[in-house]
């Protein structure tokens, strides 16, 4: 889902990121790909107690918001799926051996097989 973004310049400072659509979402970067590539934790961090999914606005909605004034906007690409916490049972095929892998590391750090895989796929997500 887009999310409409106030990027803030401080010229040999910093980027800061701001999304108007969700209360006290802020972040910053040394560059501007540095603090775009921060979005998505601090959407987790700012809905974390949150039961409901935000909206996106468009940017016509903040154009004469005096807190936005100077601002230069973005759409940034926010993955909100984090709130559904519904469990989903799923079938899926794996090898043997990496199965084997799976549930070894998994019980290594104390998890069951699903919450590994769940971490696992988070992590590659990201990086992606």
């Amino acid at each position: 889902m887009y999310f409409p973004a106030a990027v803030f310049i401080e010229e040999g400072k910093a980027y800061g990121l701001s999304l108007p659509d969700i209360p006290g979402c802020n972040t910053a970067g040394d560059s501007l790909e540095e603090a775009l590539a921060n979005v998505q934790e601090a959407v987790e961090l700012a809905l974390e107690d949150e039961d409901v999914k935000p909206s996106p606005s468009s940017f016509e909605r903040f154009r004469d918001d005096p807190d936005y004034a100077g601002a230069m906007w973005a759409l940034v690409n926010v993955d909100l799926g984090f709130m559904d916490e519904r469990v989903v049972r799923v079938n899926v095929s794996i090898p043997a051996g990496t199965l084997e892998e799976i549930d070894r590391a998994a019980k290594g750090r104390g998890l069951t097989r699903s919450a590994f895989l769940v971490r696992a796929a988070r992590r590659e997500m990201v990086q992606s």
